[in-house]
């Protein structure tokens, strides 16, 4: 799925959406910014690349981060949550969140192999998450996982 078809849905329902960033640090907003048009729903996004900006800025339990480490499922579905209010306006919080946190590498990280990626959807009252295992080099880990996010987002909106 293709960011321009992800942002077509969005509009044609006017939702926003909001992106929570770890090892993508901002390559899933910049996808999405690409595309003309993506103003009218794209709020932002935040790079959370340090673990406690993710507590500090987008809400994830600080109890989970110390137990569990960045690289986690429940990490990554409260960064989706966390960034729709985040980002929220007067219109109030986004429809969606997006999130992605992972290992892209050179190096393992708490205890997970280089490629070992979770990317999140979220909305008003519910989240899904994927986790995956890629393969390749930094950047190839890196848009794999923003063409992922952007599919997941587009087959969670399709069902609801």
């Amino acid at each position: 799925m293709t960011a321009a078809a992800l942002l077509d849905t969005l509009i044609q329902r006017q939702w926003s959406v909001a992106c929570a960033e770890s090892l993508t640090g901002g390559l899933l907003t910049s996808a999405l910014v690409d595309v003309p048009g993506a103003s009218r729903a794209v709020r932002g996004g935040v790079v959370a690349y340090d673990t406690d900006v993710k507590r500090a800025v987008l809400g994830v339990d600080a109890d989970l981060l110390a137990r569990r480490g960045a690289v986690d499922p429940d990490v990554a579905r409260q960064m989706a949550q966390g960034v729709r209010s985040a980002l929220a306006t007067a219109a109030g919080p986004a429809q969606v969140g997006l999130a992605t946190t992972g290992v892209a590498g050179p190096d393992p990280q708490d205890g997970h192999p280089v490629g070992t990626v979770f990317v999140a959807v979220a909305w008003a009252d519910g989240a899904e998450v994927r986790g995956l295992q890629l393969t390749g080099d930094r950047t190839a880990i890196r848009h794999a996982t923003v063409a992922e996010v952007i599919a997941l987002a587009q087959q969670t909106l399709r069902a609801r």
